[in-house]
């Protein structure tokens, strides 16, 4: 099958985010008279949002009247520190310049809200064929109404489309979609997953190891 579009989740993913994360948790603890987690703690939870940064980060779950004022402070703080310490992971920006080269579409499936996802990519100047944010789905991932919005956005079919992800929800969201899918195991996994049992198609420990498998589809 000859591929015509690569999709990548943003967090863990396409960008490496952890850091802005890193300093306003923190920042947010110092703010409530509590020390600094590690940073390997807070990274390794990112790519489960603000809810589970929440927990993490004051050992409380959402039933607790203090739940969502905190998740609120700290959405806050970042909505101030977008871009500031994140980075696109190592091979990245190379992986993008080939797609471009090679007129193949690229574009961002993430559960990220619209309002902190934009920015970063304005941030970075990248110029993705789409960037699809739970605001213009009904369904979020792993629901496959990423992939079905993509493909139109895009004119390809879903199994027309690699998706990278570092979630099991990105995989199994492609492969909801018959798309191909890619684990990206340099992300944010937990110690707790178990990423071979995750069923994506192909599985690369740095992100400079997906230009070889989008070759192997053209």
């Amino acid at each position: 099958m000859t591929i015509k579009a690569v999709l990548f989740d943003l967090d863990g993913t396409l960008l490496d985010t952890a850091p802005d994360f890193f300093t306003v948790l923190n920042q947010l603890r110092k703010e409530e008279g509590l020390a600094p987690l590690p940073f390997s703690e807070i990274r390794k939870t990112v790519s489960h949002g603000a809810r589970a940064l929440i927990t993490l980060g004051f050992q409380i779950n959402d039933d607790d009247k203090k739940f969502e004022p905190l998740r609120q402070r700290l959405l806050k703080l970042y909505e101030h520190h977008l871009a500031v310490e994140t980075k696109p992971f190592a091979g990245i920006l190379e992986l993008l310049n080939f797609l471009e080269k090679e007129k193949i579409a690229w574009g961002i499936a993430t559960n990220k809200p619209a309002q902190y996802a934009l920015p970063i990519v304005t941030a970075f100047k990248l110029n993705p064929a789409c960037v699809i944010c739970p605001e213009h789905v009904s369904e979020r991932k792993p629901h496959p109404e990423s992939m079905h919005l993509a493909s139109k956005i895009i004119n390809c079919r879903t199994d027309e489309i690699i998706y990278i992800g570092d979630h099991i929800r990105d995989i199994e969201c492609g492969n909801r979609a018959n798309s191909i899918t890619i684990a990206a195991a340099y992300g944010y996994i937990d110690e707790a997953d178990d990423i071979t049992q995750w069923q994506a198609d192909f599985i690369v420990p740095h992100a400079d190891k997906i230009k070889a498998i989008v070759i192997q589809h053209l």
